[in-house]
């Protein structure tokens, strides 16, 4: 049998992963010829922010946790890469399987084409363009040395075409962290703040700000403060809060607004709260995703995405990071003149399962 590395190393990429297991479990439950080593770099460490996903996804306790913890850029990278360096040298696998953007992405991937490990990126291809953002130098990276691409959009392909990707190597298979999503719908449960907050759906707002052009400014983080509560009408605003966003609001004290600051949320708890928003307000790229699939309006507070088929296809619209422009886009929201959008092609529930198709027929070359 083949063995397949799967990296998980923060919280975005556990939602991507989750599936992935399921359909690999179940490859193998019909006689398929792959098998798996489920390991955590430990990049996330927080419980919160990542722990509790293993428990409320399903997903086994990893095989190899590597444990890095937290450090610069640079200090993360290079921990990811001895750590995992020193697993392969132990026992080589047969393939490393990356997901999304982390630097444990980067990372895994350079460590495992150096040892003559081929691998797989699931999301390759997309792009925002946007070379102060670290995940954007985490995705080039990867994809300049991955070996083979399992892209959500059509986007995501053109851009690997146009870097000289064949299309042999291109795999287009949707989505899976909308799997989850899918999966995970009839389990979605109220958070505690439901009761205590007095939600109703439709009645309230969600936001998630963690990227450093819109929490490490002072000025900035509390214009859009101001924005948001002035822009939602005295509708509740629900801000389940980053540890990032966290240090920078206790540094600003008494000068933000009266918003509903609530500690993170899982995942069941937090993806109820955006089902049933009237809106949700954020700079995080898979919440754009989850609020196309869900059909609630989201409003990005970016200057560009790597996501564009939420915007041409789905409920989301690109607001940018000036505070003075969120306010005629919740105009237009709360007067119910927002877009319906649509669902992107094989955003369906079933990308995991193609991926695992491709993988036995690729591994078995």
């Amino acid at each position: 049998m083949k063995r397949i590395d799967l990296i998980a190393g923060a919280r975005p990429n556990f939602m991507k992963i989750a599936p992935i297991i399921d359909a690999l479990k179940a490859a193998e439950k019909r006689g398929g010829s792959l098998r798996y080593r489920l390991i955590h770099t430990g990049q996330h460490y927080d419980r919160a922010m990542s722990g509790s996903f293993f428990e409320e996804l399903g997903i086994p306790d990893p095989d190899i946790n590597l444990e890095v913890g937290s450090g610069t850029q640079a200090e993360q990278t290079a921990a990811i890469m001895l750590a995992y360096e020193k697993v392969l040298l132990k026992e080589k696998s047969d393939l490393c399987l990356v997901v999304g953007d982390v630097t444990s992405t980067m990372a895994c991937s350079i460590a495992a084409r150096k040892l003559g490990v081929p691998v797989a990126h699931v999301e390759g291809g997309i792009r925002s363009g946007d070379w102060t953002m670290p995940e954007e130098i985490n995705r080039v990276v990867t994809d300049s040395i991955t070996n083979w691409f399992f892209t959500t959009s059509e986007t995501a392909n053109d851009n690997l075409r146009r870097a000289g990707v064949t299309d042999d190597c291109i795999f287009f298979v949707g989505n899976t962290m909308i799997d989850t999503l899918l999966k995970q719908l009839p389990r979605l449960r109220q958070p505690a703040c439901w009761e205590s907050l007095k939600l109703e759906p439709g009645k309230y707002f969600v936001i998630t700000l963690h990227r450093p052009a819109n929490v490490d400014g002072e000025h900035q983080l509390l214009q859009l403060l101001h924005a948001i509560e002035e822009g939602t009408c005295g509708l509740p605003v629900v801000f389940p809060v980053h540890p990032r966003t966290a240090k920078n609001l206790r540094d600003l004290d008494s000068k933000t607004p009266q918003l509903n600051y609530v500690d993170p949320l899982g995942y069941l708890e937090f993806n109820y709260l955006v089902k049933h928003a009237k809106g949700v307000i954020t700079d995080s790229g898979g919440i754009t995703e989850e609020t196309t699939v869900l059909g609630v309006p989201c409003l990005t507070l970016r200057d560009n995405t790597e996501r564009p088929e939420t915007i041409t296809i789905g409920t989301n619209e690109l607001i940018g990071t000036d505070p003075s422009k969120l306010s005629p886009a919740l105009v237009r929201l709360m007067a119910g003149q927002w877009k319906k959008g649509a669902i992107p092609p094989k955003w369906d529930g079933k990308a995991a399962a193609r991926i695992v198709e491709h993988l036995e027929r690729l591994l078995e070359r």
